[in-house]
């Protein structure tokens, strides 16, 4: 388009997409802007405006708030004409509002082979905006790709039989806590008391529970492993391999040295958690010898060689792809792959032959990295260390173990440790305080306690070697212009900061607006906080501005580690991703066997959008596995007190977190006293007239008034806490002017 054109009207939405591609296959800059924009299309006056309100409307439809071209997604509906709808699996609706629901195209003659979906199956689509929809029509239309599970949309709980042989369905969703179902004796089927089943609604009468069926029997919630089978069950999380894939890991061979650098003398170790289940990352350093890195490091880092025995598109590979990755509970794991391969062939056991995908990183006394080469490898470890066991050496109190290793290999690490150090500081990714907490189970696999294991420079230690691997891997793939699955991590939305922004405020803490926002501002803010009575509130605001990670073949960075470029390389055993890594590094390096096959962009796309929702998946698994846990050792503690800190503020009550365990319960608004209680969403709070307020991040005392083993639900009421404050600002959004609701007197 000439100048002169361009001047005689602002540019249409098309024209300016069209020249954003154009910029960035070019290599344009990373953000393009009104100022870029308007200089590229001579735009001036009221022109101005209306592309400043175009990018305003595309900026809200691209990827925070619409669909990737290819999502997960469930079938919910039919639509009048017949047609399915779909909402997607991962949505944010705090973020971005209620789901878009997805207009399922179907063809009227299907071709052999073709998916056809139904109501409540789970889907991968190909999705795009549809141009034709109504005001009130969905605003996508999508073609199904692969359907990946039939009839998701069910009603899972547990069997209880009567003596007169009726029963009843206590739910395990926590939302349904207390709302149980009944079932007539001929509608049992094969259950039996204390059964985990999958049930369908079959009516509801005007007086007493709604009624219900018994599908499927899913297993008995009677032994040590209930409360993980519970979770495994409720989110389809598959446990058993096919026969096919058992079959497959029994044939396997260790690797030969064929193909492979022979690097069995190099002293790497493993360092990892006391009770790991799989060791696949091997360490070592040395001060590098080159002249021109005075006082730097060689690092390496040696990866299990999992592509030498998961070959693409065998039953091994469908099966670990299904899993997406290893899932952890307090009683069992469920691996991504079988023992045979992850505890056997790729643990790197020490003074045991294993083939490894090893990276050799120079970094210099300051801990820039200088080059990196990748190589295939058969390696020996040396020596497996725990964590605590290598911080207790480089302290000085030394084992049979680490006393002969502390000079030759410990110093070395932890002297390249504090080199990588500096360039972390410089990097300033996001510092959240964060401590996590590990269940500990008694033999019998109930509840014993709760610890925070202390967080040591050895955990720091592997954690910025496997950054820097991780990022060599990403660099290497693009040098080559190797296709890969990225481990992204977005900033965060514009709302969201405007939020946060809000929230500060009220503390008298400024957050800069209109300026590029990295982590690093968000770490001045935490330092700011620290030590004060507002540091717990801040931590956790912002955790909650930021965006959710996810795997994605498109790289847009990853904000929180302040990285352009990040790829999982470290932990092929437990990650899909990862293993996709490495067979992407072996066909660009051309390093022998079990390279990725050619795969269209869509199909990774595909893959990451599989991986991310099984991440997810395994989360929500393992966190509700931990809220069962603690609701099973809490139920005959009704009565109790506990101390608490506020982890959520809604309308309609707090949700708070016991100090000691970390259990979660919701403490419900009309139980916090006889007073009005208005909601101010910017300061998280819950305040009355007289100034009374309970903020995000406050400790209060409360009571446990009921538990709900099953569900992982608790309720408390407040016994004491919540400070005398202002009363909430008057200026309150329009979701939060309409009167509040008369507290009850509390019980």
């Amino acid at each position: 388009m000439a100048r002169k054109d361009r001047e005689k009207h602002a540019p249409s939405r098309e024209d300016i997409l069209a020249f954003i591609s154009r910029e960035t296959e070019a290599g344009g800059p990373r953000k393009i802007g009104l100022r870029e924009i308007a200089r590229a299309f001579g735009v001036s006056g009221d022109d101005r405006i209306a592309v400043k309100r175009m990018l305003a409307e595309l900026a809200r439809v691209t990827r925070k708030g619409a669909l990737p071209p290819v999502a997960l997604v469930d079938i919910v509906a039919r639509d009048r004409d017949g047609e399915m709808i779909a909402v997607p699996v991962e949505w944010d609706e705090d973020e971005l509002g209620p789901a878009p629901r997805i207009r399922i195209h179907a063809p009227r003659r299907a071709r052999p082979g073709e998916p056809l979906p139904g109501v409540g199956d789970r889907a991968l689509v190909r999705a795009e905006p549809d141009r034709d929809a109504g005001p009130h029509e969905p605003p996508y239309v999508g073609r199904v790709v692969k359907l990946l599970s039939r009839q998701r949309q069910r009603v899972l709980g547990v069997l209880h039989v009567e003596a007169n042989g009726a029963g009843r369905i206590e739910p395990i969703d926590k939302r349904q806590a207390g709302r149980e179902l009944a079932v007539a004796a001929a509608d049992i089927g094969d259950g039996k008391h204390g059964d985990l089943v999958s049930v369908d609604l079959v009516g509801k009468t005007r007086f007493g529970a709604p009624r219900a069926r018994v599908r499927e029997t899913l297993g008995s919630v009677a032994g040590e492993k209930a409360v993980s089978l519970i979770a495994l069950r409720a989110h389809d999380i598959p446990d058993v391999f096919r026969a096919e894939a058992t079959a497959e890991a029994g044939r396997a061979q260790p690797a030969s040295l064929h193909g492979r650098e022979d690097w069995r003398d190099l002293p790497l170790i493993t360092i990892d958690p006391p009770d790991a289940k799989d060791h696949d990352d091997a360490v070592h350093a040395a001060p590098d010898d080159a002249p021109d890195n005075d006082g730097g490091f060689v690092i390496t880092v040696a990866i299990a060689d999992v592509a030498h025995y998961v070959k693409p598109r065998s039953a091994l590979d469908r099966d670990a792809l299904e899993r997406g990755n290893s899932v952890y509970f307090p009683d069992r794991v469920v691996p991504m792959l079988p023992e045979r391969i992850s505890n056997d062939l790729c643990s790197l056991r020490p003074d045991e032959d294993r083939p490894a995908l090893a990276v050799r990183m120079r970094v210099t006394s300051k801990g820039r990295k200088i080059d990196h080469t990748f190589h295939r490898v058969m390696m020996r470890s040396h020596a497996r260390l725990a964590y605590a066991q290598a911080q207790d050496a480089i302290e000085g109190r030394t084992d049979e173990t680490t006393k002969p290793l502390l000079n030759p290999a410990l110093k070395p690490l932890y002297a390249a440790h504090e080199a990588l150090q500096h360039a972390r500081n410089l990097r300033a990714p996001l510092d959240l305080d964060l401590p996590e907490r590990k269940i500990l189970l008694k033999k019998d696999g109930s509840f014993d306690r709760v610890v925070i294991p202390p967080r040591l420079e050895a955990h720091r230690l592997i954690e910025e070697f496997m950054i820097l691997a991780n990022v060599a891997a990403a660099e290497t793939l693009e040098q080559h212009r190797q296709q890969l699955i990225y481990r992204a991590h977005d900033e965060p939305s514009r709302e969201k900061v405007s939020a946060l922004s809000e929230f500060l405020a009220t503390i008298g803490v400024k957050l800069a607006k209109g300026q590029t926002l990295r982590a690093a501002h968000f770490n001045v803010i935490l330092d700011r906080v620290k030590g004060m009575e507002h540091e717990n509130i801040v931590n956790e605001i912002i955790l909650r501005t930021q965006a959710q990670a996810e795997y994605t073949h498109e790289n847009y960075g990853h904000f929180g580690l302040n990285l352009r470029r990040y790829a999982h390389f470290t932990s092929p055993i437990r990650r899909y991703a990862d293993l996709i890594v490495h067979r992407a590094l072996i066909r660009a390096l051309k390093l022998g066997e079990g390279a990725l096959p050619d795969m269209p962009a869509g199909e990774l796309a595909e893959i990451s959008a599989r991986i991310s929702a099984a991440e997810r998946r395994a989360m929500a698994a393992e966190r509700e596995t931990v809220d069962r846990l603690i609701a099973h050792h809490l139920a005959d503690q009704i009565g109790a007190r506990f101390e608490a800190r506020i982890s959520g503020v809604t309308k309609s009550g707090l949700f708070v977190r016991l100090l000691e365990t970390g259990a979660d319960g919701f403490v419900p608004a009309a139980t916090l006293g006889r007073e009005y209680y208005a909601y101010d969403q910017a300061a998280h709070a819950l305040t009355s007239r007289s100034g009374v307020s309970y903020r995000l991040a406050d400790v209060v005392e409360v009571r446990l008034i009921e538990a709900a083993p099953i569900a992982g639900a608790l309720r408390f009421e407040v016994v004491s806490g919540g400070e005398r404050r202002a009363p909430p600002r008057k200026s309150a959004g329009p979701k939060d002017r309409r009167p509040p609701t008369r507290a009850k007197k509390k019980r």
